[in-house]
């Protein structure tokens, strides 16, 4: 109920989260179609990058605002960080405060003078502005780092890099803020050079225990994970894409047309299978590069196809095996015969 600091970084880690869940799910998923000239009817999606920029943006973002807070001579308590907020934030549609002017119509009057709310993600969350400049101050003693990095073992080493004495910098330490926005934004850099999988967890019950549903639970996590808008543009779109060439090479057995060699296009040798196979026009579609194909059964009705294919054709190599190990031993026995019976002949 009560948020502060700690929870307010960690929700901004989740933005981030989510932002490149969206990148990398949603808005890939629809730029590929536009890319590959492929009919497509754009669905919307609430895109949280306003959010992020709300929290991390260098100029007017909060967590700017408070390193600056933190950082300036002066008289510095958490109100005055807070007048600060409602000066630069007041008109964002994402931020609410009693001063804003978002708050000001909506006759809400649960929000305490000493708090700010953000609208994030997944839904609204209050935080309580008691403790952001003390616990954004680093207070770790850098003589405490220097003793720290002394140490024998490798891992407490490690977690102490700044005490490095040929490392000594006589400004003043980073905040924990700008820490964790560096530790957030080298995460996102090294995530968008991998390709992630996402496993989503749904809570059935906040008590832990078995066999217990709670629908209205279920549907709150799923509407605020982005699993709905994830769903409606997979649905919209196809199930299964891949470039000509590798389809080719993985299906051309089933036509006879592209087996064993496709003198051409691989676009046209795709097109020549599918209509081979009968797999009905809406079920696929032709980008610039890659294949489309709707519905994973199609996908499941080639593979089982081929599957099949691969048995007849292994089947195939060893009946002409045997037939040439079988024929190859027969003339080499009649021969042999032809031999000993010209030389019983010359001697009879």
């Amino acid at each position: 109920q009560d948020n502060s600091f700690e929870q307010f970084i960690i929700n901004y880690c989740n933005e981030k989260l989510q932002q490149i869940f969206i990148e990398l799910t949603l808005k890939e998923e629809q730029e590929e179609y536009i890319r590959e000239g492929i009919e497509w009817t754009h669905i919307e999606y609430f895109n949280n990058a306003i959010i992020c920029d709300l929290i991390e943006n260098n100029q007017t973002g909060i967590l700017a605002m408070l390193d600056e807070e933190c950082l300036r001579p002066g008289t510095v308590t958490d109100d005055t960080f807070l007048d600060k907020l409602n000066q630069v934030c007041a008109t964002h549609q994402h931020f609410e405060s009693r001063l804003s002017k978002c708050s000001r119509f909506l006759n809400d009057t649960s929000l305490p003078h000493s708090c700010f709310r953000i609208q994030h993600y997944a839904g609204k969350v209050m935080y309580q502005v008691e403790g952001f400049v003390d616990k954004n101050n680093d207070l770790l003693y850098r003589d405490l780092s220097q003793a720290m990095w002394k140490a024998n073992h490798s891992l407490i080493k490690a977690l102490f890099p700044e005490g490095n004495p040929a490392k000594i910098n006589l400004k003043r330490p980073p905040t924990a803020g700008s820490q964790f926005k560096a530790s957030v934004a080298t995460l996102m850099k090294n995530l968008q050079t991998k390709n992630p999988n996402y496993i989503r967890c749904i809570k059935p019950n906040d008590k832990k225990a078995a066999h217990i549903f709670n629908e209205a639970l279920v549907c709150h996590q799923i509407r605020y994970l982005g699993l709905l808008e994830n769903v409606r543009v997979r649905r919209a779109g196809y199930a299964f894409r891949q470039p000509y060439e590798p389809c080719l090479e993985r299906y051309k057995m089933l036509c006879k047309q592209t087996w064993p060699h496709w003198r051409g296009p691989a676009r046209a040798g795709v097109e020549v299978l599918f209509n081979e196979l009968g797999i009905p026009e809406e079920e696929f579609s032709f980008g610039r590069s890659k294949i489309f194909i709707r519905n994973p059964r199609t996908l499941f009705k080639l593979e089982d196809l081929r599957k099949q294919r691969l048995e007849d054709l292994a089947t195939l190599i060893g009946k002409i095996y045997r037939g040439w190990k079988c024929r190859t031993r027969f003339l080499l026995m009649k021969k042999c015969q032809i031999v000993i019976a010209s030389w019983y002949r010359r001697y009879a």
